[in-house]
């Protein structure tokens, strides 16, 4: 019997990316989602408002579903509380099976410090009963020349690599999981890219292919604190922000896997591939 899947983030990049994949396959899905005005109207597809934080919405929403794929939560002061209702609602509602979006490098103790919410947030899906498979991807490639402020890629990095993955490779990636769960049980896939690079490469690499003219500058970690003071954002915040760069630093983004050419059958976009694309 075919199983019935949920797919969150659908107003998004990467959850709208596997839905649409999924979709054009004549997969029927179920779309949870918080605005439903802004939700794709795909063929056999089920639009079905929640929020993770709203247990009963969500129980609603996931009545029904046999497999969910549940993208990542907005970053706030306590995502892990919201995840966790989510994955209970999940739960509650007879949900067998999750996919999640969490990080490369994901740890209790990770420098990247959004990394611990993905940790905690995987340990109380391995608790649920559910099975589960977890994408842990990395920085995504997309928002690499979204880095530069004013020409300038800047932070804590020094001579660290970065294996960044494009958003289409995770969720092609997503929709290969999610046509065969069953086959990826209790594992655990690291997203990248297919190649790991500095920031200082990057910036090169982006001054060669776009009209931008970009550097990479080096800071100490006060020093980052302050460049960003005048976003305005709450102090955890700028320290997650900051955390990105200091996990470069200590090679918690190098590792390069062949997990996504694995899975989806075709080599993973570099970023010289994705800016020429742009181009």
């Amino acid at each position: 019997m075919e199983q019935r899947i949920a797919v969150t983030g659908s107003t998004g990049t990467v959850g709208g990316h596997v839905a649409r994949i999924l979709a054009a396959e004549g997969v029927p899905l179920i779309l949870p989602v918080r605005s439903p005005d802004r939700a794709q109207h795909l063929p056999e597809s089920v639009v079905r408002q929640t929020t993770y934080a709203d247990f009963d919405a969500s129980v609603e929403s996931l009545t029904g579903v046999d497999v969910l794929f549940m993208v990542s939560g907005a970053e706030e002061a306590d995502r892990v509380a919201t995840h966790r209702t989510f994955i209970d609602a999940a739960k509650q509602a007879g949900v067998r099976h999750i996919v999640y979006t969490s990080f490369l490098g994901a740890a209790p103790d990770a420098a990247f410090l959004l990394g611990r919410d993905h940790w905690y947030t995987e340990e109380h899906i391995r608790r649920s009963g559910m099975s589960w498979t977890f994408l842990r991807d990395n920085l995504y490639l997309d928002v690499v020349p979204a880095l530069a402020e004013e020409g300038v890629i800047r932070g804590p990095a020094g001579d660290g690599l970065l294996s960044a993955v494009a958003q289409a490779d995770v969720a092609r990636s997503a929709a290969a999981v999610l046509r065969a769960p069953d086959a990826h049980v209790g594992t655990a896939y690291h997203l990248t890219g297919p190649e790991a690079f500095t920031l200082a490469e990057a910036a090169a690499l982006i001054t060669e292919l776009t009209p931008a003219t970009v550097r990479f500058e080096d800071e100490t970690y006060e020093e980052a604190l302050a460049s960003r003071a005048h976003h305005g954002a709450p102090r955890w915040l700028v320290e997650a922000w900051v955390s990105t760069y200091t996990a470069i630093a200590r090679g918690e983004m190098a590792e390069v896997t062949p997990d996504v050419a694995r899975l989806t059958g075709r080599r993973p976009l570099s970023l010289r591939d994705l800016l020429t694309a742009r181009s």
